[in-house]
Order: C-alpha cells, then sequence, then structure tokens
C-alpha cells in the first residue's frame, strides 16, 4: 500500500468498528432515560429521553446527578460525592425515587444504576417514569419530537430549492446553501468542495466553521471522496477516538473513520478529515461524474440517521445543475482576474524595457518584484534559484531552512515544458522536487519557472504552497507561462529591436484595404467615405493569413478625415501587420502601437481599434478592443446576438494606458461582424442616430437563415445608407467573416 493511500478493514458484528455506533443507535430508539456520570457525580452522557425527563429539556452534561433526584433533607451543597448520597442503590437493582420532573413538579420514576467496567469510576442510570400516564406522555412527546424534525427537514429542504432557483450570484449561492444545509439538518457546520482536474478544491465553509482548520485540498482517491464516490450515495462515518497506544505516540498523523452502513474502518490522514466526530459525506454527481461533496457533521458523536442521508441525496441530486454552472462561472472569474493581473504586470514589465536596460540587476530585481505579486495573488511562496556549474545542482533560498542544494536535473525537469526558452513545470504530489521539498519539511506543491537568461545569467524561482494544500490548476500555470513569456520578450528586447525594423518596412506597403484569402473563414466588407473627393479616409480594415492556420483582422478608426487620416491609418494598419507577424497577442500590439503614435510629433491623432488573432485549430478569437465600437457575434440559430464586451482604451492619446485581452469561442457558421462608429452613429433627417439597437435589429434580420450570407455587408450598407436619406456624415466601414472551419 502507498503512504499516501486509504487503508480499509471491515469488522463484523458487535466488536471494534460498529460497538461505539451501536450503543449510540441504541441510546435513541431506546423509550427510557439514559445517564452516565463520573465518580464526582458529574453528568458524563444523557440521550433525548433523559433531557426531556429531567428539567424539561435542560442541559444535563456536567450537572451533579444528586440535583436530579433531591432527597429531603438532604444538603445538595456538598462538594464530595458519594454513592451513598443517592436515593438509590448502585448495584443493578430497581428502585422507585421522586425526581424533578419536564414542569418542575416531583414525579415518581423507576430507576437502575450499575458501576460501568471502564477507566476511571463510572456510572450507568437507566429511568422510567413509573406512571403509566407519564410513559403515555413521554411517548407522546417522543412521537411529537420525531415529527417536528421531520417538519423541520422539509422545510429546510424547500427552503434550498427556492432560494437557489435561478441563483445568479455564486457568493450569495454558496453563503445560502451552507448555512441552509447546517440548519435544515440541526448540524454543526456544513463544508462544500469542488473537483477539478487534479482532486477537491475548498469552495465554501458555513460560519459556525470559522477559525477551524479544514482541508483545503482532498486528492482523487486518498479522502473521504473516495468512500462517497465508492458507494454512489451519501455515506454517514465516524471518526473514532484515538487509543491509548496511539496518544502515547505523540501527534496523530491519521485517524480510524467507521463507514457506519458497511461495517468498514478507513485509516485516513488527519489533514483530509473534516472537524467532525460524527459527519454525512455527499456526492454530487453530473454527467456521470461527481463534481462536488458536501460534508455535513457534528462535533460531537451523535447517531446519524439513514433518513437524513436520503435527504440529503435528494438535495445533491437538485443542486448538481446549480453547482455545474457554478464550478464554470468560478472558473470563468478566476480567468477573468488572472488574464487582468497578467495585463497589469505586462504593463509593468513593457514600461521596464522601455527603461535604460543597461542596469541588468535593476531589471533582474524589478521582475522579482513582479513575480512576488503573481506569488501573493496565488496565496503562494516565492522562492529565488541560481543555478550552478552543471543545472543538475541548483541553490533554493528556502523559507524555512535556507539556502540549499537541491540535486534536480533542471534540464530533464524544464526540456518537456519548454516554450522558447521558458518554461513553467507543476510541482505535484510524489514528484521528485515534491518529495525532496517535503523530506526538508518545506512547502512543497506549486510551480517551478525557468526563465532562461535573464540579466546575464540563467535564472529560475518557485512558486509553493504547503504540504496539503491546493496544487495549482491549470489556468494559475497559464497565468505563469503567459509571464515568463513576457520576460523572455522584454529582456531579449526582440520587440523593441524588431519594432523599428517592421514598421519602416510596412510602412512602405500600399493603403489599400484589404482581405487576404484564408481556409475556413468566408470574409466580406464594405467602406463607404464621408469625404466625397477622396477614396479613402481614416476608417481602415485588414484580414492578414498567418501560419498554422491563424489570421489577424483589423478593424479601425482615426481621428480625422480624408488624406490626412487616411495615410496615419495607412501607417496604422501595415504596423499591426507587422505586430501580427511577430506573434504578439493583440493587446500587446496595441500597446507598442499606442506608443508608435505617441511619437509622432507633427500630429495629434488617435484611434480606436479592434485587433482579434483567430487560431483556426482551437476555434478561438483572441482579441483587444481599444476604444472601438464592440463587435457582434452571430450564431446561427440563436435568437439573440453577443456583443464581445471586453473593452480598453484608445490608442494614441494617452502613455500608461492599460490595455486587456478578452477570449470568444468559435463555432462553425458563425458569424463575426466589425463596424466603425460611423454606422451607429449616422443620423436621418431629423437627427435622430440610427444607434446600437437599430444595428442589432437590422443585423437579426439580415442574418436570418433563409437570406443568404453572400451580399450579407451590403445589404447592411445599403439599410443605412437608406435610413440617412443617402447622406452619410461620417466614414462607415464593415467587415463581415464567416467562419467555416477547417476541412
Amino acid at each position: 500500500m502507498s503512504r499516501t493511500g486509504l487503508s480499509t478493514r471491515r469488522v463484523e458484528g458487535i466488536g471494534e468498528g460498529s460497538l461505539g455506533g451501536t450503543l449510540s443507535r441504541l441510546l435513541q430508539l431506546t423509550c427510557e432515560a439514559v445517564l452516565v456520570f463520573d465518580g464526582l457525580g458529574r453528568v458524563l452522557l444523557a440521550n433525548d429521553e433523559a433531557s426531556q425527563l429531567f428539567f424539561g429539556g435542560a442541559e444535563l452534561v456536567g450537572t451533579d446527578v444528586r440535583a436530579l433526584f433531591p432527597a429531603s433533607g438532604q444538603d445538595e451543597s456538598l462538594d464530595v460525592f458519594e454513592p451513598a448520597d443517592l436515593p438509590f442503590s448502585v448495584d443493578g437493582s430497581m428502585s422507585f425515587v421522586s425526581c424533578r420532573g419536564a414542569d418542575g413538579k416531583t414525579i415518581s420514576v423507576r430507576v437502575r444504576c450499575d458501576t460501568v467496567n471502564a477507566p476511571g469510576e463510572t456510572y450507568l442510570l437507566v429511568a422510567l417514569a413509573a406512571e403509566d400516564e407519564s410513559r403515555a406522555d413521554r411517548e407522546q412527546d417522543r412521537a411529537l419530537e420525531d415529527l417536528r424534525r421531520a417538519n423541520h427537514r422539509l422545510s429546510g429542504t424547500l427552503n434550498i430549492v427556492l432560494d437557489t432557483i435561478d441563483a445568479s450570484d455564486l457568493a450569495s449561492l454558496f453563503e445560502r446553501l451552507l448555512e441552509e444545509l447546517t440548519e435544515t439538518m440541526e448540524a454543526d457546520g456544513t463544508i462544500v468542495y469542488l473537483a477539478e482536474s487534479d482532486g477537491f478544491h475548498l469552495r465554501g465553509i458555513s460560519s459556525g466553521l470559522v477559525g477551524e482548520r479544514v482541508a483545503r485540498f482532498m486528492p482523487f482517491g486518498r479522502s473521504v471522496e473516495r468512500v462517497a464516490v465508492k458507494e454512489g450515495k451519501a455515506v454517514r462515518l465516524r471518526v473514532c477516538a484515538p487509543s491509548s497506544g496511539e496518544l502515547r505516540q505523540g501527534r496523530l498523523t491519521t485517524r480510524e473513520v467507521v463507514d457506519e452502513d458497511t461495517h468498514e474502518v478507513l485509516r485516513m490522514r488527519v489533514s483530509m478529515l473534516p472537524p467532525f466526530t460524527s459527519f454525512i459525506a455527499v456526492p454530487v454527481w453530473f454527467g456521470g461524474h461527481v463534481i462536488s461533496i458536501i460534508e455535513v457533521g457534528w462535533r460531537r458523536m451523535r447517531p446519524l440517521l439513514r433518513d437524513d442521508a436520503r435527504l440529503l441525496d435528494s438535495v445533491a441530486h437538485y443542486l448538481s445543475v446549480q453547482l455545474a454552472a457554478a464550478f464554470t462561472a468560478l472558473r470563468t472569474q478566476r480567468a477573468d482576474r488572472l488574464a487582468s493581473l497578467e495585463t497589469q504586470m505586462r504593463e509593468e514589465l513593457l514600461n521596464l524595457g522601455s527603461a535604460d536596460m543597461g542596469d541588468k540587476d535593476l531589471a533582474a530585481e524589478k521582475f522579482f518584484s513582479i513575480a512576488a505579486d503573481a506569488a501573493e495573488e496565488l496565496e503562494a511562496t516565492l522562492i529565488r534559484m541560481k543555478v550552478g556549474g552543471s543545472p543538475r545542482v541548483v541553490v533554493a533560498d528556502l523559507p524555512l531552512t535556507g539556502a540549499r542544494d537541491l540535486a534536480v536535473d533542471l534540464d530533464a525537469l524544464v526540456k518537456p515544458a519548454s516554450h522558447d526558452g521558458v518554461a513553467v513545470v507543476p510541482i505535484v504530489p510524489d514528484s521528485e522536487l515534491f518529495l525532496l521539498l517535503r523530506e526538508l519539511g518545506e512547502p512543497c506543491l506549486g510551480a517551478l519557472m525557468d526563465l532562461g537568461k535573464l540579466a546575464g545569467e540563467r535564472r529560475c524561482l518557485m512558486l509553493l504552497r504547503p504540504d496539503g494544500a491546493e496544487p495549482f490548476d491549470d489556468i494559475e500555470l497559464e497565468f505563469l507561462l503567459g509571464l515568463a513569456e513576457d520576460v523572455r520578450d522584454i529582456v531579449r528586447g526582440a520587440v523593441a529591436r524588431e519594432q523599428d525594423k517592421r514598421i519602416s518596412q510596412a510602412l512602405q506597403t500600399g493603403m489599400r484595404n484589404e482581405l487576404q484569402s484564408v481556409e475556413g473563414i468566408t470574409a466580406q466588407a464594405v467602406y463607404s467615405s464621408a469625404t466625397k473627393t477622396a477614396s479613402v479616409g481614416g476608417d481602415f480594415y485588414d484580414l492578414i493569413r498567418l501560419p498554422d492556420h491563424r489570421a489577424c483582422v483589423i478593424m479601425g478608426d482615426v481621428s480625422g478625415k480624408g488624406v490626412e487620416a487616411a495615410s496615419v491609418s495607412a501607417a496604422v494598419k501595415t504596423a499591426l501587420g507587422a505586430y501580427a507577424w511577430e506573434g504578439l497577442a493583440p493587446a500587446r500590439m496595441v500597446r507598442s502601437l499606442n506608443e508608435f503614435l505617441l511619437g509622432f510629433s507633427r500630429l495629434e491623432t488617435f484611434a480606436t481599434l479592434f485587433v482579434g488573432i483567430i487560431d483556426l485549430a482551437s476555434a478561438t478569437l483572441r482579441y483587444c478592443s481599444a476604444g472601438h465600437p464592440p463587435a457582434l457575434l452571430m450564431t446561427p440559430g440563436a435568437d439573440q446576438i453577443s456583443i464581445l464586451d471586453v473593452q480598453s482604451g484608445v490608442v494614441g492619446a494617452f502613455h500608461d494606458i492599460a490595455y486587456q485581452d478578452g477570449t470568444v469561442r468559435l463555432e462553425r457558421g458563425d458569424v463575426l461582424l466589425l463596424y466603425t462608429d460611423g454606422t451607429t452613429e449616422a443620423r436621418d433627417e431629423s437627427g435622430t442616430f440610427f444607434g446600437e439597437e437599430g444595428l442589432r435589429d437590422m443585423v437579426m434580420r439580415e442574418s436570418d437563415d433563409d437570406k443568404p450570407f453572400d451580399g450579407f455587408v451590403d445589404r447592411l450598407l445599403g439599410t443605412l445608407d437608406e435610413f440617412t436619406g443617402h447622406n452619410l456624415d461620417d466614414d462607415v466601414a464593415m467587415v463581415a467573416l464567416r467562419f467555416d472551419g477547417l476541412s
């Protein structure tokens, strides 16, 4: 068995694994009041019947047992407890005595009390109301309590259903779900995990568990989830008390857990267990896979009813769709957050690239400062590394043990993940680097970043989380890789050197708009200049065929009209074409163009742009919309139009503007429409704008399934021209691309 495996054994009958559960169930089923008290007279355990018989439901645990059976003339303030002080014998014989009942009045009860063979001085007492009427009242109270519990469960379940219908706020959804599950089950707390590619990640705890130790990550097959997935339904689990031998060994690393249904005893790592003694683990199934684990638990040992497990299975079945949607939305939110952060860090690195690069040490320190910000966002510790004379030994400045030599073959480790000189390698459980770090007692989960040559040296670093934390997911690894690639580009200086060369060559090309032929794309465009004496103006577009089934689509509008605006348009368009051949991302292209335009001392001009890189192999569009009207995406058969709404500022107006990329997936038959603001700002004879709503209505009408794609933009321009009375007062350009897919 592996060190991290989950061991199990089965205990049959009344034995080691089931005795505690059997006793707990017996205490619930019996109609008699049961008390356990110690040699000091303190009540240690009481079932529900005892709580109802004595004091009408008051808390009994910790009470002096003599206070429950007042004897005439007895001094109840005695400090020293003696069994002789009790009005009944402790030899197991039956006695009839008086006690304080639920209404405060004295009632007669039949009592048996005997010593228990247990560590210390322990007594077990069983009591039952002596009068037939009292016993009948107890049975009635018991039935009413069962009815109350059932009504409470039903009411809570209905609240969960009603409160989660059409929930759009994920934070509120999880908060309500956790609190209502806890309240419905009368539990001490509820925990929710969501499944990802590497295991189950913690996504929420109820308010009663704030400050408790809760595992943030459960790997597949090594924790509670294995039992729940194996059974395929809610499982009732009880954490066994450690034996005296285990306690003598010191810190507990594992505990025994009993499955109340199968009587299996499982040995689990303490770090993977919730802060409960009794709990129900509920798998949430969706599409044949477990997408979530819900744990509802109690700190003290208590009977776990099969009906409660069945109820939680029903709740999980209902919640499966909501949790699946929440899972997708959470990943999207996380990806957007990291994409925005990457944009900010890229801006800082770009500013560094335009500064004095002669001070290499300053450049390296600036990068490590940015990397520290990334580590903080990822809740990880940044570890600097140095590569010695051989890549088989690296020196890591570890947070707990200081500078240590790590005997790892760095080249062999990073080569499979290398991207043109840089690499990001995940450090996962049982990997070579993970085991080395864990043996040192250091954080050991995370990622290794190899940045290649930086400031004259090969630079590597690690971002690490503690053992048992969440490994980096694919979104976080992609974020780190993007950051590493930005460092590579800027430090090499390739961007600055190639930019001037390609722009100088590109400015010699023609000024005409054109759409190159691209396999998998059907394209059409239309241009109408408001300047009657010129065939060109400030609006421009281009479609550029790139290697590896990629293409770049450009749509822009330079301030001004006529030949002067067109000359700037030509420079901008050809510069963007050069950037596209460099393989830059759209936001990076726009940032470079911004600095280029600000260098025009002879003109005070700015531009709005839409730049998109289409990857036909992966069916994705990555775009940057810089102050440009939002592009529209039409899907065949859809009853509405999607708007590409990730926006950034205009180009050529100010330094230090942040530009951001957006990403959208493409389906066969999708149509992307780009246009300039002359389209929506066209006016009729009364001065009314055509507007975005008019544009969407026109596009929906002209993209109807019974109308061909051929002539689509011509029909749009014709409608617009008719709206203005054939008097357009601004340049209008439109480009439509239909994605046909690769053959």
